[in-house]
């Protein structure tokens, strides 16, 4: 049987559907902005990328109308899956998706276009993970792409309880919400790098006081200690930081 409609892409990117296009009233445009300005605050006020996901998931069930289940997935260059949710239903499935590496989450996310499964009991790409869906309560399922520059291709889903609950207006506003959490999770990650490049610097600083070695010879200490640590390199440099300061006031 043929498979659901796909929104097409255009430059490699998502096409943003308007409501003008779809035939049917959109969002109320107040409601939407105050939902978009919801996003941007929990996400930027957020200590970690991670941090933002989670929120992102948790908003996202709590606005969308009928919704039992949302999560997020970040696939980023020769990195594990990333995965965010939130919702009282769909775990199991959920993690299902991402173990086998396959679904509409997925799907979203490596070919950049919209997925929606109306009646999980009619689709057949994914047996076990839709077997698994009704056995949750989950009914039908929409996997907006996320397109986070430089760093990650990912997607958000929304999850319903029932068939035939994948209305325009439903996919409009998760659509408008992925939009904006894709902006704020790159600024997210430039801040990361810049964090994380400041915490390297002063480490390496002190370790060439400490070793007077050079200024390579330095960077890869502090790589090679993280590797060895098993810990990423922005812990290692504020411990090895903190530990010079207690040093020098201790002596």
């Amino acid at each position: 049987m043929p498979g659901p409609p796909r929104r097409p892409v255009a430059g490699g990117r998502p096409r943003h559907t308007s409501a003008a296009s779809l035939g049917v009233e959109g969002p109320h445009p107040v409601e939407l902005a105050g939902l978009l300005h919801e996003v941007t605050v929990r996400l930027l006020t957020a200590d970690t990328v991670a941090q933002a996901l989670d929120r992102l998931a948790a908003l996202a069930v709590g606005a969308l109308p009928g919704a039992v289940r949302c999560s997020v997935a970040l696939i980023g260059e020769g990195g594990p899956v990333t995965v965010a949710a939130a919702g009282s239903a769909g775990e199991a499935s959920d993690r299902l998706q991402y173990a086998q590496g396959a679904g509409p989450g997925l799907e979203a996310a490596r070919t950049r276009t919209l997925v929606t499964v109306d009646d999980l009991r009619a689709d057949e790409r994914w047996p076990e993970l839709t077997a698994a869906a009704r056995a949750d309560g989950i009914g039908a399922v929409a996997a907006v792409p996320m397109d986070v520059r430089r760093h990650a291709v990912g997607s958000l889903s929304v999850s319903l309880a029932g068939v035939g609950g994948l209305r325009p207006d439903l996919l409009l506003t998760t659509m408008a919400i992925a939009g904006q959490a894709e902006v704020l999770l790159g600024e997210m990650h430039r801040r990361e790098a810049l964090t994380e490049g400041a915490a390297a610097d002063r480490a390496v600083g002190v370790i060439i006081a400490q070793r007077g070695c050079g200024v390579q010879e330095a960077y890869r200490i502090l790589q090679d200690s993280a590797q060895r640590l098993g810990l990423d390199r922005v812990t290692v440099a504020e411990r090895l930081v903190a530990a010079a300061a207690r040093d020098r006031e201790n002596s």
